[in-house]
Order: C-alpha cells, then structure tokens, then sequence
C-alpha cells in the first residue's frame, strides 16, 4: 500500500528527541495534519496519546519504540522507513467509550483504548454492582476495583490483574476484577463487544471511587457505563514480522 508522505512525532524523552532530530534530517516529512502516516518515536504510553491526538483525523499511526516495553511499536531503526511504512500491515481496533457520573451528578464522557478501570480512593474497599446489558450479574463486589479492557489493552493493566490475553479480532472484552474480596472466587468473566457493562458503587461516600478511560480520570463516581465505540475507528501500522496479532499470542506463552 503506498504511504508517500509522512509526519514525525516524538515523546520528550532524550532517546525520542534525537531519534527525532536524525530521522528529520534523513527523510523529507511533512506536518501531521498533511500526512498520510503519523509516525510515533516514544514508548506504549506516548503511543497511546498520540492515537488520541489525532483520532478524529483517521491517520494510521506507525509507532517506533524508543520506551521501555514497546507493546504497541515496532523496533527502531533509521534505515529504510518510506519502505517499512509501504509494507506495513494495517490493525484496526475500536476503543471503549466510558460514561461516568460523578457525586455532583456531572457526567463526564471519554474513550479508552486500554481500557476502563475503576479503582478505591481511600483505604475502603469499594463496593460495586455489576451490570451486563441491564442484568444484575454481581450485586455488590468487595474490591479494590474493577476494569473492562480491550483485546489491544489485555496484555497491560489487565494481565497485570491476571486478566485473560485477547487475540486481536476475537470479538470479546475482558471484565477483570482487581483483587476482589467477595465474591472470593469470582475472577472475572469475557463479554462479547457488544456488551455494555454498567457499575454502581455503592456506599460512595464512604468508599470513593475514581474511574479512569486511558488518561482521563473522574473522582468520587457512583455511576460508570462502558462499552465499545463502533463508530470509532483506530489504525495502527505493524511490520509484517512484527504485527500485533502475533504478540498477543506468544504472551499467552511466556514462561
């Protein structure tokens, strides 16, 4: 696929700026908004802004690792980039839409495409309904919170959680607990994405509750609804022995 001009964007790291500085000095680019490829020079969490930042504009954006773990990026390298960029594959993926409402009954909309977290705010344990659909599933979850996360965002905080790894295109969200108390042996379930899963905390102003979507979080919530924004497409750019796909299922068989 033929990908003829590109932009250059950078974290704020040392090892991004330089990477940055020799990359602009190799190849011509242009600037992100006449681009037909964003390229991201950072870690997984300046990957994450940068797919935010320019969400509305459908860019595909190509990330190069110059952070720590990479998940998100392929390796870096200066050499031969317009042709990495024409022989990358394309991964779509849609992010969770999150709905909170807080205390003061402002409510508060964001996208995720990690996902969705819910955690206590003091040393309380929160307690909090669990709803698939409109269904009660859970009445009241002892915890120190809860997460609804997506394929792409199953291998981070989720896994973490010891959440189950999603294959990309598998058609289901992760609803993970975070070390529950009651129910003692409840250790999360898999949703299909059509789902929307909605949490009410109970007690909130004796044990707060703080939703977050990636970077943006509320305070003090009583009512959280999640659920996956179709109308909401994210295009990242893998090479073809490095593609996404492939990752997720060799984590599951990690030592």
């Amino acid at each position: 696929m033929a990908r003829s001009t590109f932009a250059l964007v950078a974290a704020d790291t040392a090892e991004a700026q330089e990477a940055l500085v020799r990359l602009k000095a190799r190849y011509p680019t242009v600037a992100p908004e006449q681009a037909d490829v964003v390229v991201a020079l950072g870690g997984d969490g300046f990957m994450l802004e940068t797919l935010h930042r320019y969400l509305e504009r459908g860019r595909p954006i190509y990330g190069m690792n110059c952070g720590t773990v990479g998940f998100l990026l392929n390796y870096f390298s200066e050499d031969g980039l317009p042709e990495r960029l024409a022989a990358a594959k394309t991964v779509t993926l849609h992010p969770l839409a999150m709905l909170a409402r807080g205390a003061d009954g402002h409510e508060t909309r964001a996208l995720a495409i990690n996902e969705v977290s819910l955690l206590r705010q003091t040393r309380q344990t929160a307690k909090i309904a669990v709803k698939v659909d409109g269904v009660t599933r859970i009445e009241e979850l002892v915890c120190d919170g809860i997460m609804v996360a997506t394929p792409a965002g199953s291998t981070a905080y989720n896994l973490s959680a010891h959440g189950p790894i999603l294959p990309i295109g598998s058609g289901v969200l992760a609803l993970t607990p975070i070390s529950a108390f009651r129910p003692r042996r409840w250790r999360g379930a898999l949703l299909p994405c059509s789902a929307e899963v909605t949490f009410e905390i109970h007690d909130h102003a004796k044990r707060p509750v703080s939703a977050t979507a990636d970077f943006t979080e509320v305070r003090d919530v009583v009512r959280i609804s999640v659920r996956e924004e179709r109308a909401v497409t994210l295009k990242l750019l893998f090479d073809p022995e490095h593609n996404l796909e492939e990752r997720i299922l060799a984590e599951q068989f990690l030592p």
